[in-house]
């Protein structure tokens, strides 16, 4: 069943203008609008939070807006600019979660992500990761999923925590209570059936078809059945203008797993010359797989570094192809390289020895498209434990920096210092007892204090900062590193608790 998940972007207008404001001619401090016209007609097609909690809403005249808000800020509305902002938005949600993703304009993208969320941990992990995302970005979004885009669409703008998950097949149970308008119906449409006295989806849901096709045609029953899942409503997935795409329709629809197999491979051959032709190599690359009943599919499959060899390529999508449900039949296969990077072919030194060079980007490549995500943790110059470590791709070269190895460090360092409770004399006695998740552990035996100052030069509040760590044992064996906040005497240094920051082996 396909799951379809609708990003909202209510500000989109605004947070625009507010990001490419780099000369900061307009003040964060003062209300903001987006003023449309149309001949001598100018209205309100945006305002932020600021202009809203004044009472300026989308819709009311300019005049009437500056004369309620003394100071307010008017920029007149870009719709061309909107749209190139959200087509650069969906191209990268493109490359981060799906193969399948659309712009659903003016104000959302829309994304089939079927067989995708385990990627991102699940759907849970993968909607709140797109909110905190786009709010990195300095962009408003919210997020609904559902088995129908119809769904997902009128749910995303209703939600106030930002995420709205609808289990597989319960849609109907969430749209009923929704206003008709989220049916994207046209205006006259709506107003009409509020005249009638319709306000709610399950209300027009419960109102027999065939009234309501005599008056106002087949559209309020498409969207009904579209909304409910009952009709399907494909998307069309969006493509960069340079990108390379081969793909092969069928006379006759095919179904086969080994016929599939034999296309899939024909079409990596197509890829691999049209990639060598300008230099490029293939780090995603998605198979589009369009069925008779004109419902679209898709598999991925990534690569650590740029590659264009087809025996590994072909052998990476036919692990996938057991995914593919053929339905009635396949009428057009598509291979589309949605991520490239320049690939020079590469000269072998002669030598009378063979250096063995064991390669570990295929097995990166495997483990990656079963879901996994496979990092290295590289070195970073800080004495800060906690910054001391970053995340870089498994292939990563070298950088040549290396870890300050004066003092024992644990293999196991916490996301976050877990705070503790100690035993211990003041300023530089080791701890006597620990007491870390409800379990008191007596020290048998302790090294330290090790100090670490803080980076007055990243942080200004951290000018007097120390931390001072101890390694201690307790009498099970297991050894752990603290520390205390602080110097143990001045109480600008530290708040002086206790904390547990690393377990060794």
């Amino acid at each position: 069943m396909p799951r379809v998940v609708s990003i909202y972007l209510p500000d989109l207008a605004i947070e625009r203008i507010r990001r490419a404001d780099g000369t900061g001619e307009l003040s964060a401090e003062r209300p903001l609008v987006v003023v449309a016209k149309s001949g001598s007609k100018r209205w309100i097609a945006a305002a932020d939070a600021k202009a809203r909690l004044a009472g300026i809403h989308t819709g009311m005249p300019a005049a009437k807006a500056q004369a309620i808000v003394q100071g307010l800020q008017m920029v007149d509305a870009d719709p061309i600019a909107d749209a190139a902002a959200l087509e650069r938005l969906t191209l990268w949600a493109l490359t981060q979660y799906s193969p399948i993703v659309a712009m659903d304009a003016p104000d959302g993208i829309v994304m089939n992500t079927e067989g995708a969320d385990h990627l991102q941990g699940g759907e849970q992990l993968m909607l709140s990761g797109i909110v905190n995302r786009f709010h990195s970005k300095g962009l408003t979004a919210r997020v609904a999923i559902a088995d129908s885009r119809g769904a997902a669409h009128a749910l995303s703008p209703v939600s106030n925590r930002g995420v709205v998950i609808v289990p597989c097949g319960e849609a109907s149970l969430f749209v009923e209570r929704l206003p008709i308008a989220s049916l994207r119906l046209p205006a006259e449409i709506v107003t009409s059936l509020r005249t009638l006295g319709f306000q709610t989806v399950g209300e027009l849901s419960a109102t027999p078809r065939a009234p309501l096709a005599l008056r106002f045609g087949p559209e309020i029953g498409r969207r009904l059945d579209q909304i409910h899942g009952r009709l399907p409503e494909p998307i069309e997935p969006i493509r960069p203008m340079d990108v390379v795409e081969v793909s092969r329709a069928f006379a006759e629809p095919i179904g086969a797993a080994e016929t599939i197999a034999k296309y899939v491979s024909r079409l990596v051959v197509q890829l691999c010359d049209a990639l060598q032709k300008k230099g490029l190599g293939v780090r995603r690359a998605d198979l589009l797989v369009h069925n008779v009943d004109n419902t679209l599919q898709a598999i991925r499959a990534g690569t650590a570094r740029p590659a264009r060899d087809v025996a590994w390529l072909t052998k990476l999508l036919h692990d996938r192809i057991e995914k593919i449900e053929p339905g009635f039949g396949i009428e057009k296969l598509s291979l589309v390289a949605v991520m490239t990077e320049p690939l020079a072919e590469t000269q072998k030194a002669s030598s009378l020895v063979e250096e063995e060079v064991v390669d570990i980007a295929p097995l990166i490549d495997v483990i990656g498209n079963r879901g996994q995500r496979v990092y290295r943790m590289a070195p970073v110059a800080s004495d800060v434990p906690e910054r001391s470590v970053q995340r870089v791709s498994a292939v990563a070269e070298a950088t040549g920096t290396s870890w300050a190895l004066h003092w024992p460090r644990p293999i196991r360092l916490l996301a976050r210092p877990e705070p503790i409770v100690v035993i211990a004399l003041l300023p530089d006695h080791p701890p006597v007892s620990i007491t870390w998740r409800g379990k008191r552990r007596r020290v048998k035996r302790a090294d330290g204090p090790e100090r670490i100052f803080g980076e007055w030069w990243t942080r200004s509040s951290e000018f007097d900062a120390v931390r001072d760590y101890f390694v201690v044992e307790d009498e099970a064996g297991e050894r752990f590193w603290i520390f205390r906040s602080g110097d143990g005497v001045d109480a600008a240094t530290g708040s002086h608790r206790w904390f547990l920051h690393g377990i060794f082996a």
